[in-house]
């Protein structure tokens, strides 16, 4: 699955920390870890998205200074260009940085130095997308937000995630609307966990251009009709939703049901690092796991680049390139 030209619009940077990085910025920084590496590795056992969460933000307090976050992006670039990932937007959670006294501009800066070159360096276009989180009061991410628009940093679109349930995007209305009138493209996370009235709420109050998971959506038919009369894309993340435990196997999920309703589904790794593979050992799975053909893993690849922020004239070759791939098979 690695020779699909593919672009991943559903991806955390915090989510690529692997296990050997993190041990590396420990010791680069001092850090006395309370575990071995094996140890560590055995932690990536998961229940739900709490207990996911709880050591995903653990593991982030080696991650402290600009080489850090830069040496976190190249890790992450250098895996995708492997996967055959051609453009990615790259999801960044600021206040999982602030909240532990990193500044602002730490992490903006590290991860942005990396990004402008990542297409010379990796061949990989890249835009960058500031998340929210949504377990945190939305004047937090409002003050974040506004710290962002005045430092300029170099942002396509902010986002919203982190613990779905009881967190609903009706609660970050202000903060979206201050985004959208600073030109930033809106995204927001909902129906992994949540139910389908916070898709609902995602586009009708937060006026996403896309749904990130967006599963749950299939329990609300007219919602189907919907996203399907409207075009808007769902980020979906197979292998994520076996290891939350949103799905008990890759067998059991909804992906041929969202095909056959004409959903624009495409395929993305969400936090690779903990969940199993990125995003072409996703593509691979659902392969395998529905038989699906080359027409229809071409089709997923397309809907991923028309989902994208990028101009008409740079999606173009792109899609010429999926095309190519397909008729080769």
């Amino acid at each position: 699955m690695r020779t699909l030209p593919k672009v991943e619009l559903h991806i955390h940077l915090e989510g690529t920390l692997e296990p050997e990085l993190i041990f590396e910025l420990a010791a680069r920084n001092g850090i006395q870890l309370p575990y071995d590496l094996d140890e560590l590795r055995r932690r990536y056992e998961f229940t739900d998205l709490q207990s996911f969460l709880d050591l995903y933000y653990a593991n982030l307090s080696v991650v402290l200074t600009e080489q850090d976050f830069a040496d976190l992006t190249r890790a992450y670039l250098r895996r995708a260009r492997e996967a055959g990932v051609r453009h990615v937007e790259l999801f960044l959670d600021p206040q999982a940085h602030t909240s532990r006294g990193v500044p602002l501009a730490t992490c903006i800066n590290g991860v942005s130095e990396v990004l402008k070159n990542s297409e010379s360096e990796f061949g990989i276009s890249s835009s960058l997308i500031a998340t929210f989180l949504r377990d945190r009061p939305a004047a937090e991410a409002l003050a974040v937000l506004t710290e962002l628009i005045a430092m300029d940093a170099p942002l396509v679109g902010v986002g919203l995630d982190s613990a779905e349930v009881g967190h609903p995007p009706a609660d970050f209305v202000e903060v979206f609307d201050v985004a959208r009138a600073n030109g930033l493209q809106c995204v927001a996370h909902a129906g992994e966990e949540g139910p389908p009235e916070y898709v609902w709420q995602a586009l009708e109050l937060l006026r996403v251009a896309r749904v990130d998971h967006g599963i749950r959506s299939l329990e609300d038919s007219t919602l189907v009709d919907y996203l399907v009369a409207n075009r808007i894309p769902l980020t979906v993340c197979p292998l994520s939703n076996v290891r939350l435990r949103v799905v008990d196997t890759i067998a059991d999920h909804p992906l041929p049901e969202m095909l056959d309703r004409g959903l624009c589904v495409t395929i993305n790794s969400d936090d690779p690092a903990y969940f199993g593979g990125y995003v072409d050992d996703n593509f691979a799975a659902v392969r395998d796991a529905f038989d699906l053909s080359a027409d229809q893993l071409a089709t997923l690849a397309r809907n991923a680049v028309s989902a994208s922020f990028l101009p008409a004239d740079r999606r173009a070759p792109l899609l010429a390139e999926i095309e190519e791939w397909r008729a080769s098979r």
